[in-house]
């Protein structure tokens, strides 16, 4: 029996998020019902980080057991030729048994891609969020340095989390811009159910002016989601990094790949 790695990116615009479900229409059933006909057997994945719908990833990591001998190319162009255009095998790579794409992980990383333009863009429709008002980005980044740290989230919490404690430590929680386009970078070892797109919501109220900086360790301290802005779009967001322990050696581990960021260029930081 062989562990293998898989390096996958995604557009999480046709699936209903990750994880399986009985109509088929998740990333992991998409992708599972491919390495299937490789393998020419049942497949079971565990992936990195469970996205929702709608939300993308341009590296997330996934590992399955296999009794099969086939060629690491197998897993990549094989498996891609038995996949919609909305997914794709970046990377194969076999493994320990040891290593746990979930638990085997150091931190993961998202990025929320927002364009602040008074017009909505046709070319990145669903693949990046979108705000009409101009936003305050020195406003937005003395906010979000009050979510960096170690911090009950229960303000920025989905009601139907069912993590068991709400504490996270975010290692990183940036904003940057260039131009109409403005990016979010959390970094931590787990999030919570919707935690991201919370925060990005409330960060874009401080950006309006309808709440202030200092608001955000208010509502950090209230630990109330009723009394938190809305939930922004899963459209902006995007799974870009999973960091691992070098020992593990795989392709890309921990490396950041920054969605949009050939079109983009480089984000302006302070």
């Amino acid at each position: 029996m062989a562990r293998i790695a898989l390096g996958l990116e995604y557009d999480g615009r046709a699936f209903e998020g990750w994880q399986t479900q009985p109509h088929r229409r998740t990333v992991q059933d998409t992708l599972e019902d491919a390495l299937a006909v490789i393998a020419a057997r049942r497949i079971e994945t565990v992936c990195a980080g469970r996205t929702d719908t709608g939300v993308h990833a341009s590296a997330q990591v996934v590992h399955f057991d296999c009794d099969v001998e086939r060629a690491d190319n197998a897993w990549v162009r094989g498996v891609n030729a038995h996949l919609p255009g909305s997914i794709a095998v970046r990377w194969a790579c076999r493994v320990d048994d040891s290593f746990h794409a979930r638990f085997s992980a150091r931190s993961r990383r998202y990025r929320y891609v927002l364009f602040n333009s008074p017009v909505r863009s046709a070319l990145f429709d669903g693949k990046v969020g979108w705000y009409h008002a101009p936003l305050d980005i020195d406003a937005m980044r003395a906010g979000v340095a009050h979510l960096r740290g170690e911090h009950d989230f229960s303000a920025f919490r989905a009601a139907e989390c069912q993590a068991r404690s709400p504490v996270r430590t975010l290692t990183e929680a940036s904003v940057g811009g260039r131009g109409e386009w403005i990016f979010f970078d959390f970094e931590a070892n787990a999030f919570l159910h919707h935690m991201i797109r919370n925060m990005v919501g409330a960060l874009v109220y401080v950006g309006n002016g309808r709440l202030r900086s200092e608001d955000i360790a208010r509502l950090l301290d209230e630990r109330d989601r009723r009394r938190s802005p809305p939930t922004f779009s899963p459209a902006g967001l995007y799974l870009c990094g999973v960091e691992y322990p070098d020992d593990w050696q795989l392709p890309g581990g921990g490396r950041i790949i920054a969605p949009l960021g050939p079109m983009l260029g480089p984000t302006e930081t302070p």
